[in-house]
């Protein structure tokens, strides 16, 4: 239960990500400057810093089956709380 709170979190970020985009492209984005500003600072954070995570991300799941893409993928729609989250791999054990 716990895992799926967690994975939530960044699933909502996206949401609110595309819910701006869609806004945006409508001409119906919100003039408050505090609601385009997390915007800004959600993209970054589900953009930039969960792109970051997918070195650290390929390095936790080296011999747990999955491949790379897959990883990098994974990590990069739900960030750490995916590769985080995963069982150990008996090499890390």
């Amino acid at each position: 239960m716990k895992t799926t709170v967690l994975r939530a979190i960044p699933v909502l970020g996206w949401l609110y990500l595309a819910g701006g985009l869609v806004a945006a492209a409508t001409d119906q984005a919100p003039d408050n400057r505090f609601l385009r500003a997390v915007w800004w600072i959600d993209a970054f954070l589900s953009v930039v810093v969960h792109a970051a995570q997918i070195p650290a991300a390929l390095r936790a799941a080296a011999g747990s089956g999955r491949t790379p893409l897959e990883t990098a993928l994974l990590t990069q729609v739900f960030g750490m709380t995916w590769w985080r989250t995963q069982p150990a791999t008996e090499e890390l054990r």
